[in-house]
């Protein structure tokens, strides 16, 4: 089955799995549960909590902050777009070996060439920043809410079990 024809299937499971974590906007942002906690314990158990409870939206938080890394740095857009249009355009375009002139270029060549101009444009275009710079930024902005955000009366009673 091919990846485009199961496409609403996937978005469906993805909206069915992933989206039903999201917690609403006023809830995220609720800056009136917002609280320096008494001591280390107190922190670790709100990250501990806040993490489950916020995962979706922590999610898009990161989603958004990969975007934005990808947008401010154009080479490593470029460097990647080469890189996965040139997978797309061989895999699609050259599956048998051709004849040009007096050399026959299979895929083998293909990939070589690729790599070649691929990997040094990528290597210039600084990925490995690029993914310090979004774990280390993701890291502060999700430690800092779940840190600062007090836990909802949900979590008093998460450990009550129903007869």
């Amino acid at each position: 089955m091919d990846v485009v024809t199961r496409i609403p299937e996937i978005a469906k499971q993805f909206r069915e799995t992933r989206l039903a974590a999201l917690r609403p906007v006023n809830e995220f942002f609720d800056h009136q549960r917002l609280s320096r906690p008494a001591d280390m314990n107190e922190c670790t158990s709100r990250i501990s909590y806040n993490t489950r409870y916020f995962s979706g939206n922590y999610g898009v938080v990161i989603a958004i902050l990969a975007v934005y890394a990808l947008l401010t740095n154009p080479l490593l857009l470029i460097a990647l777009g080469f890189l996965i249009g040139g997978f797309a355009a061989i895999n699609k375009y050259a599956p048998e070996p051709m004849q040009v002139g007096e050399h026959v270029v299979d895929q083998k060549k293909l990939y070589t060439g690729l790599f070649i101009i691929g990997i040094p444009l990528l290597w210039f275009a600084a990925p490995l920043s690029t993914f310090f710079w979004l774990v280390g930024s993701s890291s502060v902005l999700i430690m800092g809410h779940a840190s600062l955000m007090e836990p909802g009366l949900e979590s008093e009673y998460g450990n009550v079990e129903t007869v």
